[in-house]
């Protein structure tokens, strides 16, 4: 018999059900919130093991060997001289505690942070005899010199107690003096090495790669709005033009050129080794200086990426002029590229991808150097993993992006894989082959320049909360504002909102056109004009027919124009 309850009651167990999921999501919060923490702490166990290991046998050399718990000054080739016969007079660059300022900074500590400025103030020098490759020098050494010099002068960051009186910009702008002897080429392409003492050496070889002069925009152009000068702005900004001109009519660029001739020596393009920062550093220039032309190359290359290099999640490499795949590999510097999708917008993309890396690493432990797509194994000869950040950066990214706790599982994963396989009593250690995990003697820079960073800031991100940063191809914050600008971009983000220009969605237009994300590109009254990635462009109608192909759109996985059929239907049609 049905027994109708009583109105109070039914209010009672309403509001009963209420308190209890608000209980239950009052729990699972306070238990991510405990959570982050704990990730965090461990994080940071990490840096200061690898910190202080490094700074007691190896500074202040270049890099760290944990296994022998001795040094290696790896980023500069110092003429032909073996370690054990290095000038008398020879201090090192102490490339580690360069990298380790702007991780100290955001661990919050200040003392170490401090100490670490007023030693490279009163020792280091660029007066030296030795072969450095440029595009490392620049990200590594005169990005991290620039950023700490920005946290130095910040004065809500509170890092130097004492006097600070521009030292580290005083060492970047004598640095980048000495990078621009390398531009002086036929084509304003850099020469890939450039002795420090003496300029580009006799004989020099002349090949170099599109990461290379094309990824050193943000630190030059950061140096000449600190300085004043224009010079190191100029010759980036004249480097990165002269490889656009040189783009195929497919809008790709090659791997490696020549800088003298101009010609291009290897025409495998992709997302990956040799290409990688090029597209990151246009991005990421336009969000810090707000020159449109910025802009624009990305947007196109950004296009052509999608168009050749896309299959499903994954990016295969493909020829510059006829846009066929040439190899099917993923390389673990492809894993930046989610995160760099999700500065675009496109999140949905970065999400399919990052979850396939994080599956190849879970296969393995950690995140072999090159596996290979269409046989489903890793490359024969590179099977190792250097301790990469990618992977770490892109997660940290999506967090942001989504607040989806899978994502700090990941992280947690990555932290327990790192500590259980790659931590030894001298530091950190890379892993010469992911199959038995054997290791190699060698901490990177870059462990502590990112793949610690962007660990911590994935469980705690306060240092992000209130400013806004871009960070650098190496891990370094440098923070926006509109007085680098040239001019305020056309669109913007104000909180958790998004503006086009006009206000209002143009029927042919895609979120990367219109720049705004894509998952906010909504049209209450047109719920059918959703936008699903940075390029799709929707069908003019719903039923997706049409008369002509100015009435399709641009496919949203593809990134390729959508056709009108015989039969009147829009689709990635094969042409008859």
């Amino acid at each position: 018999m049905f027994c109708p309850l009583h109105p109070n009651r039914i209010l009672f167990l309403f509001l009963l059900i209420i308190s209890s999921v608000s209980f239950a999501d009052f729990s699972s919060q306070q238990h991510l919130h405990v959570k982050k923490q704990q990730m965090r702490e461990k994080v940071r166990k990490m840096f200061y093991h690898a910190y202080d290991n490094y700074m007691t046998y190896a500074f202040p050399h270049d890099e760290l060997k944990p296994l022998t718990k001795s040094f290696t000054d790896s980023l500069s080739e110092l003429g032909n001289l073996k370690l054990e016969h290095l000038p008398t007079d020879y201090n090192g660059s102490a490339v580690t505690l360069v990298e380790s300022l702007s991780s100290l900074a955001i661990l919050g500590n200040n003392t170490e942070f401090e100490k670490g400025v007023l030693w490279l103030s009163e020792n280091l020098t660029f007066d030296i005899d030795a072969r450095v490759n440029l595009f490392e020098c620049n990200i590594r050494v005169l990005g991290g010199l620039i950023s700490a010099h920005l946290l130095a002068i910040d004065p809500t960051n509170r890092l130097i107690q004492g006097s600070y009186n521009n030292q580290l910009l005083r060492l970047s702008e004598d640095l980048g003096r000495r990078f621009l002897p390398a531009f002086e080429t036929p084509t304003g392409l850099p020469y890939a090495w450039i002795n420090l003492k003496n300029g580009v050496m006799e004989n020099e070889t002349t090949e170099t790669s599109t990461s290379g002069c094309g990824s050193l925009i943000l630190e030059m152009g950061a140096l000449s709005r600190l300085t004043g000068d224009p010079r190191f702005e100029s010759a980036a900004l004249r480097a990165l033009r002269q490889l656009w001109r040189m783009r195929s009519p497919l809008d790709l660029l090659g791997t490696t050129l020549d800088v003298v001739t101009g010609e291009w020596l290897e025409y495998s393009s992709s997302i990956g080794a040799g290409v990688d920062s090029f597209y990151e550093y246009l991005l990421k220039a336009y969000l810090l200086f707000g020159k449109e032309d910025y802009w624009q190359m990305f947007r196109t290359a950004y296009l052509a990426s999608q168009k050749y290099f896309r299959h499903g999640p994954w990016y295969h490499e493909a020829n510059m002029w006829s846009g066929e795949p040439t190899y099917w590999q993923l390389t673990s510097l492809q894993a930046f590229w989610p995160g760099l999708q999700v500065l675009v917008g496109d999140v949905a993309a970065a999400n399919a991808s990052h979850r396939e890396f994080f599956h190849v690493w879970e296969k393995f432990g950690v995140l072999p150097e090159r596996y290979l797509l269409d046989h489903q194994m890793i490359h024969p000869t590179e099977k190792y993993y250097p301790l990469r950040p990618e992977l770490a950066e892109s997660t940290f990214y999506l967090y942001q992006a989504t607040k989806d706790p899978w994502y700090l599982d990941v992280g947690e994963s990555m932290v327990k894989s790192l500590n259980l396989y790659t931590k030894v009593a001298g530091g950190f250690a890379s892993v010469r082959d992911v199959t038995t995990m054997q290791l190699e003697d060698h901490q990177h820079s870059f462990f502590l320049a990112e793949t610690c960073k962007y660990l911590y800031l994935l469980f705690d991100d306060s240092f992000v909360a209130k400013k806004n940063y871009i960070f650098t191809t190496e891990g370094h914050p440098i923070q926006v504002t509109s007085s680098w600008h040239e001019k305020l971009p056309e669109s913007f983000f104000s909180g958790n909102w998004t503006s086009s220009k006009s206000g209002a969605w143009e029927s042919q237009a895609s979120a990367l056109s219109m720049r705004v994300c894509p998952s906010m590109a909504l049209n209450s009254r047109h719920p059918e004009q959703q936008r699903e990635s940075a390029c799709h462009v929707p069908d003019e109608q719903i039923s997706h027919k049409c008369w002509s192909n100015k009435e399709c759109g641009v496919d949203a996985t593809s990134c390729r124009q959508r056709i009108c059929s015989g039969v009147g239907f829009c689709g990635l049609w094969k042409p008859l």
